[in-house]
């Protein structure tokens, strides 16, 4: 799919957990075809901006804004997929029952669950439950979630977490593919990316700098 004219704005933006002020005034904008990384200390605001953007967590001031093919968004949060540093697999169920969970739950055709974990290299232990998954393997079925619903804006806190040289790459060919489509991505991460960010938003304490480009 590919999405048309994608800008995405956080403009003077306060970030807080519970009392405490973590970032602000944070601005930048994000364009189709473009990846932002966060970079910066734990604890600086990094994970709560993304969450902030998909809309699970509130803002303290400031606006988070989105428009496509020039018409702006009710609301920025269901144009997002969010993907945290925990995987969301439920250890239970089998890797083809998760995957067609999602596709239900987001209203894809029911092959395309099946297809997303061709992509992803896990077709062959479709029937197992994600229990007898290795830690990137159940990274890699979360990977498929961004498969099955496409949508425009990537949310992606430290991708790379479990994965192998393989699933690295697999990544990366993702990343790539979504901003090639007209995709934006916004990603928290300590560890290199498989792709090259074109713009790095750096985040540190307050009492020693202000977030910066």
């Amino acid at each position: 799919m590919a999405f048309a004219d994608l800008n995405l704005t956080v403009a003077n933006v306060t970030l807080a957990r519970g009392s405490r002020t973590l970032a602000e005034g944070v601005s930048f904008a994000a364009r189709g075809g473009e990846l932002t990384l966060l970079a910066g200390p734990n604890g600086t605001g990094k994970t709560t901006l993304l969450r902030a953007i998909a809309g699970l967590t509130p803002v303290q001031a400031g606006r988070i804004e989105l428009s496509l093919g020039g018409a702006a968004a009710e609301a920025v949060g269901p144009a997002c997929h969010w993907l945290g540093h925990l995987d969301g697999v439920r250890r239970m169920d089998t890797v083809l029952a998760q995957t067609q969970f999602w596709a239900r739950f987001w209203g894809a055709r029911a092959d395309v669950a099946q297809s997303a974990l061709v992509r992803v290299g896990l077709a062959a232990l479709a029937p197992l439950p994600a229990r007898a998954l290795s830690a990137g393997q159940r990274r890699r079925l979360a990977l498929a979630r961004l498969l099955i619903a496409p949508r425009p804006v990537w949310l992606l806190d430290e991708p790379t977490g479990g994965l192998d040289v393989g699933g690295r790459e697999l990544l990366g060919a993702l990343m790539a593919e979504h901003l090639s489509a007209g995709g934006a991505i916004i990603a928290a991460s300590h560890e290199p990316l498989p792709l090259s960010a074109r713009r790095t938003l750096r985040f540190a304490a307050l009492d020693s700098a202000r977030v910066s480009p």
